[in-house]
């Protein structure tokens, strides 16, 4: 729609201006009353970010969150280190088993056991050959050595107490579960596991010496008995 000045006669000659409008197909031109633009959109994107304040709520909150999220990941490679360990010592005593054992004693537990205490014993003899070199100026692996006597030294104080933690390969079935295990982490609350001390080997020694005791009165009544047959 265009607005426009028309000039019109009248009867009496004279002639007047007045308003008319008009209607166009087409786009207006600049000469005549001008472009006229339409607005433009505005783009919508994301509000800015408000600043917490850092005595707020919020603000504790988000501190307590990041806290209880560094704990739970700090637990979880905690948990995956211990676990890793247990594989290992587990994948240890399992290379000591010998195949052709069906079963294993509180004895045989036992000297399993007191190899596994002397597992780095080539290790310190390498640090201390090496530390032993004439003219060497401090002492290398210092730390490594002083964490294996450390663990060694732990390892030992349990056995010769209450007792170190190992598979249980004294019951046959145990054992069988334990010798098809093939080192997978997520199975290891299937591998059966008994604590073993140091007396236990005792009292096991103690017992067989008393059944040959026991064995060897039977044989001394047999004879003594066989001679008063023939008396």
């Amino acid at each position: 729609m265009v607005l426009r000045m028309s000039r019109t006669q009248f009867n009496d000659g004279q002639s007047h201006f007045r308003l008319t409008y008009q209607h166009r197909s087409n786009v207006l031109s600049s000469t005549t009353l001008g472009t006229v633009e339409m607005p433009k959109a505005q783009k919508k994107g994301k509000a800015p970010e408000k600043v917490v304040h850092p005595f707020s709520r919020k603000a504790a909150y988000l501190a307590r969150e990041e806290i209880r999220l560094d704990k739970k990941e700090r637990q979880k490679h905690e948990k995956a280190g211990r676990l890793n360990n247990i594989g290992e010592k587990l994948l240890w005593f399992q290379g000591q088993l010998e195949a052709d054992k069906a079963t294993f004693s509180k004895t045989d537990a036992c000297d399993i056991i007191e190899r596994y205490l002397h597992r780095f014993d080539s290790e310190l003899e390498q640090i201390e050959l090496v530390n032993g070199i004439k003219g060497r100026q401090g002492r290398l692996h210092g730390a490594r050595e002083t964490t294996i006597k450390q663990t060694v030294e732990r390892e030992r104080a349990m056995y010769e107490s209450n007792g170190f933690e190992i598979p249980d390969i004294i019951n046959a079935k145990n054992l069988k579960t334990f010798r098809a295990w093939t080192g997978d982490l997520k199975k290891l609350p299937n591998i059966k596991l008994r604590q073993v001390c140091s007396k236990d080997k005792l009292k096991e020694d103690e017992k067989a010496e008393d059944g040959e005791e026991d064995d060897t009165h039977c044989q001394e009544d047999e004879d003594a008995a066989t001679m008063s047959d023939s008396d």
